[in-house]
């Protein structure tokens, strides 16, 4: 199946987890990412449980603070 990931077309197994995506990315500090699923956001809590579907559109989000 084909899902987007970060702007990028890739191809992937059927049944893919939002975890198993983050493990196959290599994300950084994963348990900082936030995770958008076709424009919304899931939970870190469902992310071994949401599986994915050819043509999602996943985005990692890292909010960061700072400033004053």
């Amino acid at each position: 199946m084909k899902i987007i990931v970060a702007g990028e077309t890739k191809e992937f197994k059927e049944g893919l987890t939002i975890a198993e995506l983050i493990e196959l990315e290599e994300v950084e500090t994963p348990q900082y990412v936030t995770v958008s699923l076709n424009d919304e956001f899931v939970e870190s809590g469902a992310f071994n449980n949401t599986a994915l579907s050819d043509g999602d559109n996943v985005e990692f989000l890292y909010f960061m603070g700072g400033g004053r």
